[in-house]
């Protein structure tokens, strides 16, 4: 395999507007992007979203299906909204303490999500909400309580199964206590490793357990587990802890490497996080960066057999889920599933 597909198959791009530009296009085309991942600035309809889905999945090569991902959690973050299921902050449903409803939600939402041509929902958040001062999770949390939080988000991750869409829990090793928010800055939890392990890990502890599909990274650092460096580049969050003590066999996503906590010299944080344990890299946006982040990874995995190998690994792993889950956009099964979801929706609806 030529190193610049090797090292596109790692990257998770974003682009602007609601069709597919030429550029991305032809990367996927080449086998130099790994997926895309939409955001409101790609969509005026559901429609149009769906015809988006289906052209990038005839872009790629058919033996190297595209992740597509969304972030549709729910609340303050979603990228769709009606005819789609308005699903309220997680904080909202965990409420009722009902994992049953928690899972109902999901499928529904799920299942439109899927026939959209949607291969992943960026969920669940299994960051817990410890510190009221978070500007970035807080209500996106299922629970203050660790294990609750555990609870419920992998009640909404059986959802998103049932529905056939992979999972991806964020944010490893957890966002929760943060005061910063990691878009804007680099924050840091200085928790020592055995209140990380209590708290902050014991969500993804369950969640590696119950074999979520993906896990994304937090551009935070945490000392007392590697001292100075940004989890998504550490070798010892990525590698030895998350493989190691919590036995995680999914793929580890990076969350957007242009995130001014980590984005100054994209090239070199894109070969960090992937010799951290990356399996799969967010460029959310800038097809420029991805191009640098690209030819970085390019020229190390020429320059070095060992990163070469982990490059390999990374795909391996990153295939075997993507052909779990191919883009199956179609039309009539969005408007039959929209229609199917009333007494979800009424259900909701009483909630708010």
């Amino acid at each position: 395999m030529k190193s610049s597909i090797l090292a596109g198959q790692l990257i998770c791009g974003g682009f602007a507007g609601p069709a597919l530009g030429t550029t991305f296009s032809a990367a996927l085309s080449r086998g130099e992007r790994g997926g895309a991942v939409i955001f409101k600035r790609n969509i005026e309809s559901a429609e149009g979203v769906l015809e988006l889905n289906r052209s990038i999945a005839n872009a790629a090569p058919s033996d190297m299906p595209p992740l597509i991902a969304v972030d549709q959690e729910g609340g303050r973050v979603a990228r769709l909204k009606a005819p789609l299921l308005l699903v309220p902050p997680m904080r909202v449903l965990a409420k009722q303490k009902d994992p049953a409803l928690l899972r109902r939600v999901a499928r529904a939402q799920g299942e439109e999500l899927a026939a959209l041509g949607f291969t992943m929902n960026a969920s669940p958040v299994l960051d817990v909400d410890t510190n009221p001062d978070n500007p970035i999770i807080g209500d996106r949390s299922f629970s203050r309580d660790p294990e609750e939080a555990a609870r419920l988000a992998l009640a909404y991750a059986d959802g998103l199964r049932d529905a056939t869409l992979l999972t991806c829990g964020k944010h490893y090793p957890g966002h929760g206590d943060t005061d910063k928010d990691s878009h804007l800055e680099l924050p840091t939890v200085s928790h020592p490793k055995e209140r990380l392990m209590s708290v902050e890990l014991l969500p993804f502890r369950r969640a590696a357990a119950h074999g979520l599909d993906a896990f994304m990274t937090a551009h935070v650092v945490y000392p007392a587990l590697d001292p100075g460096v940004p989890a998504t580049q550490s070798h010892v969050i990525c590698t030895e802890l998350l493989r190691g003590e919590l036995g995680f066999r999914g793929v580890v996503i990076s969350d957007d490497l242009e995130m001014k906590a980590i984005s100054q010299d994209t090239g070199n944080t894109a070969v960090l996080a992937i010799a951290a344990g990356c399996d799969l890299l967010l460029v959310c946006s800038d097809e420029e960066r991805q191009e640098i982040a690209l030819a970085a990874l390019a020229r190390e995995i020429d320059a070095s057999p060992t990163f070469k190998a982990r490059c390999e690994e990374a795909l391996a792993r990153g295939l075997l889920m993507r052909r779990k889950k191919g883009p199956s956009p179609d039309l009539a099964a969005f408007r039959n599933a929209i229609a199917a979801h009333d007494a979800v929706r009424a259900e909701l609806g009483a909630l708010s």
